[in-house]
């Protein structure tokens, strides 16, 4: 694979990490809409089940924050080091002169 298509798909993954980063927090979200409305309701079984099911999805963002982290500075470092940006100028050259 060559040096743009690896830095390309990189960027890919980023983009993917950030979209489950926010898939994420908005299951949060509506878990802690279901907890507030079941503060009114009072069901058992909510009340048992779904604070436990709020600290795993906390605990995966958590990891998926961690990852994303990582991976952003090291898609970033491989564009740096690779001097990303002179290539994508290259290849539209090459794009316009057909070579």
């Amino acid at each position: 694979m060559d040096t743009l298509k690896k830095f390309e798909l990189m960027e890919k993954i980023v983009r993917e990490l950030e979209d489950l980063q926010h898939s994420q927090q908005a299951i949060i979200q509506k878990i802690g809409k279901i907890e507030v409305d079941n503060i009114e309701l009072g069901d058992k079984k909510l009340d048992t089940d779904l604070p436990d099911m709020h600290q795993r999805v906390a605990d995966n963002l958590d990891a998926i924050v961690g990852i994303l982290e990582y991976f952003a500075d090291k898609t970033s470092n491989f564009g740096n080091k690779n001097n990303v940006d002179a290539l994508k100028e290259q290849q539209a050259i090459d794009g316009v002169t057909g070579h």
